[in-house]
């Protein structure tokens, strides 16, 4: 572990000096996605270079921030910051993104290639625009205003920029998490990508900007399952293969989904929107204990709101065979589930056993980690980030809301109770598909737009009057 200095985080690049800072932040994130810190699942391919440079970078485009704030280098490539506040009696905030990106495996099919950064049309196109170097410099555009205006905060906080996040985030937010608990840091928040703006027609539930606010995020388990049979040849095969045992085990539990659930999380989302919705929506949405079933029918119907109210079972990867008139004598298939607040991995491989009814089908656990908790609605934090969200978003519907994927909040959750998960960024349908697809891009208004809320959410949060 480490305390940086600005020069110091400087001569952590490839050698080559930086370039002088853009004049505009969105000429700034254009060049941040240059950097190509993409996640890797084999270690061995972790690009170093890329992310040396990338925090060179930075220290050089964000003077003041690196002037003023204690940075610590944790892990490879992961950042965290510290800006103290004045009353060390107030527990501090945290502010998390990360620095890695997925892969862009067809760049020949994009608009323009996914790392060069391009400004077109109103846009800056590239891999990380969504996900999630906009929040990154988003926080570091804010806090650099804030120290250029001579903001000091009351309240101190914490920013944390893993880089393995699309990977699970081990070794980057977990040691940052693990540092900051060895500390005894409380936190009164934390905020995290996770959810965002949803304009109208993006969902069906509103007729206004929804505002969707994750305060919990699904569990993820993986499990091999492997049959075993005598093998030989395929012109004498047996009554029953190893294939064939596989195949009547995943058609068991594709037949055998897990109970849906609409309480909870879904439950508070629902009475949050239903004032807000029309007709029979808004008496149906309003009383969601009462219409449990017919909500229920309706989520289930599309697997995007599925995914919201069960535990959801996918087979990703089968492998056994070697050769077209060779009978296996073992075959694996993975099976990856999400789960639902109040599922535990225990309680899946029990119905994963009882679904496939078969003793000679072995179940292996390969990942296993359990939902997280789930935030207070009601504590005085996410009133906090619902008034800034307003205040920055007339006429929105705030609501709280679960993650179906998983962010770096499921490791931030050890030092605070509160871990919402919210980009503050207006999506219309057709941005969702592009998050980890082709032509992922974000508008410059939009990205300003997130500049202005992080600004507002420190003046607020630091216990200074709001920003203008």
């Amino acid at each position: 572990m480490r305390r940086l200095a600005i020069g110091l985080v400087g001569a952590l690049g490839t050698g080559l000096a930086a370039p002088a800072a853009a004049q505009t932040p969105e000429a700034r994130l254009a060049e941040a996605v240059r950097f190509e810190t993409i996640s890797h699942q084999n270690d061995a391919d972790f690009q170093q270079g890329a992310f040396d440079a990338l925090h060179a970078w930075m220290a050089a485009t964000y003077p003041r921030v690196h002037a003023n704030l204690a940075l610590e280098r944790v892990g490879r490539a992961s950042l965290l910051y510290h800006w103290p506040g004045r009353d060390a009696s107030l527990a501090p905030f945290l502010l998390a993104s990360h620095l890695d990106v997925v892969p862009a495996p067809d760049p020949d099919s994009w608009t323009h290639p996914p790392f060069a950064g391009v400004i077109a049309d109103g846009f800056v196109w590239g891999r990380g625009t969504l996900d999630d170097k906009a929040g990154v410099m988003g926080i570091l555009e804010a806090l650099e205003r804030l120290l250029a205006s001579g903001f000091t905060p009351e309240r101190g906080l914490w920013v944390a920029f893993g880089h393995d996040e699309e990977v699970g985030g081990e070794q980057g937010a977990a040691a940052i998490a693990a540092l900051l608990a060895e500390r005894g840091v409380e936190a009164w928040f934390s905020l995290d990508e996770g959810m965002a703006i949803a304009e109208p027609g993006a969902t069906s539930f509103s007729p206004k900007p929804l505002a969707l606010v994750g305060v919990a995020e699904k569990g993820f388990l993986t499990l091999r399952l492997t049959a075993r049979g005598a093998g030989g040849h395929s012109s004498v095969p047996p009554r029953s293969t190893a294939i064939g045992r596989m195949a009547r085990a995943i058609t068991r539990l594709a037949a055998r989904p897990l109970d849906a659930r609409t309480e909870g999380v879904v439950s508070d989302m629902l009475r949050a929107i239903g004032p807000h919705s029309s007709g029979i929506q808004r008496l149906v949405l309003s009383w969601p204990w009462l219409f449990g079933p017919l909500i229920e029918a309706q989520l289930v119907s599309e697997p995007s709101t599925n995914a919201m109210v069960r535990t959801t079972t996918a087979v990703t990867m089968i492998d056994g065979g070697v050769k077209a008139n060779v009978l296996p004598r073992e075959v694996n298939a993975r099976v990856n589930f999400r789960l639902l607040p109040g599922d535990s991995s225990e309680d899946v491989i029990e119905h994963v056993r009882d679904a496939i009814d078969d003793p000679e089908i072995e179940i292996h656990v390969e990942t296993a980690n359990e939902a997280s908790p789930v935030a207070d609605v009601h504590s005085d934090a996410f009133a906090l980030l619902s008034e800034v969200i307003e205040e920055q978003a007339p006429g929105s519907v705030v609501a709280p809301a679960l993650v179906v994927g998983g962010t770096d909040t499921r490791h931030y959750v050890r030092v605070t109770a509160s871990g919402f998960r919210f980009l503050p960024i207006r999506f219309a349908l057709e941005d969702f598909e592009r998050v980890h697809g082709r032509d992922e891009r974000l508008s410059i208004e939009n990205y300003h737009f997130a500049i202005d809320f992080y600004e507002r959410l420190v003046r607020r949060a630091a216990g200074a009057p709001p920003g203008p």
